[in-house]
């Protein structure tokens, strides 16, 4: 599939290929199935892409559901538990509920032959139908190497007060605009876009990453899904991210001290952001600014290759390791099941 189509391994939702080839070589991998505490399955849900670049997450679930299928009829650990000891990347808009939209997203719910497993996800939202309890949150795929290739100096001065480039309104696919973002992004646009403390517009220069470097807050609000790779870029880039995203579940919460480092604001107070951004006392900005600069944080936030200590590869093998033992009732008594294969809309029942 990424012979087919590499810019799979280049988009936000590369996680699944790049964890797919950590594994292969991680001193964690065993080859022997009775000393395995869990199983991967990769499934390159996202390799299939349109003309655009954007994954069609329509077939993701025929892509799924044949996956699994597969390995339950080939090997016999999946049915010892209907893959309770077994974890999945999903890094999709709404993880394995497999649509971008959360209208149907929701009416979608999670993949039923999925309940069972742990999901390895970018998404996070509390109390959502798309995030059940127990899967691992982490952070989307940014490119390491070309973010590396446009650091600056450190003693640049950050001269850029809020900076955010992006999408205000999606017409295409929201043409009314207030669905889109629930409304966030065009009530930044409506309301700053003449601010001069802003730097906002829908304009991608080819200065991007070096204008994070320059600026103290980055904004970092959801889009069609709570999250994006700004997250990433704006604590790699020291840039203090401005989170707008109501009830946003944030990765590796137990390594990035998210409240100590990023800014929370409630989508309905966007109108008030320039008064909560210019009323932040100094020494808190210092703070936070000290604190993003420490290598940690960066590390865990990125997939690097060849993986490093700490970085998000083994963020996601604590996880892991945090989930064991297997609680009991992972192991099915004989005759036991408890997946419907035949549960969920009928066309995700049509083989890949």
């Amino acid at each position: 599939m990424v012979t087919k189509d590499p810019r799979c391994l280049n988009h936000m939702f590369a996680a699944e290929i790049f964890m797919h080839r950590f594994l292969l070589s991680s001193a964690v991998r065993t080859l022997n199935p009775k000393e395995a505490d869990w199983f991967y399955t990769p499934v390159y849900t996202t390799c299939d892409l349109t003309n655009a670049g954007l994954p069609l997450p329509f077939k993701s679930p025929r892509v799924m559901r044949s996956a699994i299928q597969y390995i339950s009829n080939k090997w016999p650990f999946w049915n010892r538990t209907d893959g309770a000891d077994h974890f999945f990347v999903v890094p999709h808009d709404f993880a394995a509920c497999f649509h971008y939209q959360e209208e149907k997203a929701i009416e979608r719910g999670i993949l039923p032959l999925l309940r069972r497993a742990t999901l390895v996800q970018t998404f996070g939202q509390e109390n959502h139908v798309c995030l059940k309890e127990g899967s691992i949150i982490i952070p989307p795929y940014a490119p390491p190497q070309k973010m590396q290739a446009h650091l600056i100096s450190p003693d640049t001065p950050r001269s850029i007060f809020v900076y955010f480039r992006g999408l205000f309104y999606d017409t295409g696919n929201d043409p009314e605009g207030g669905y889109y973002a629930r409304g966030a992004r065009a009530s930044l646009w409506e309301n700053f876009k003449s601010n001069p403390l802003f730097d906002i517009s829908t304009d991608h220069p080819a200065t991007y990453y070096e204008d994070m470097q320059r600026a103290v807050f980055c904004l970092c609000p959801l889009g069609w899904a709570p999250w994006s790779p700004r997250l990433v870029e704006a604590v790699v880039f020291g840039c203090i991210p401005v989170i707008i995203a109501d009830d946003i579940v944030l990765p590796f919460a137990d390594a990035i001290p998210w409240e100590e480092i990023g800014v929370f604001v409630e989508e309905k107070d966007v109108p008030k952001l320039d008064t909560i951004l210019t009323s932040m006392p100094i020494d808190d900005i210092l703070r936070k600014q000290r604190l993003l600069a420490n290598p940690s944080m960066k590390q865990a936030m990125l997939f690097p290759q060849p993986a490093q200590p700490r970085d998000a590869f083994h963020q996601i093998l604590n996880g892991l390791a945090r989930k064991l033992p297997h609680p009991e009732g992972t192991y099915l008594q004989p005759g036991d099941q408890h997946l419907n294969w035949t549960a969920g809309p009928v066309g995700d029942l049509k083989p890949w």
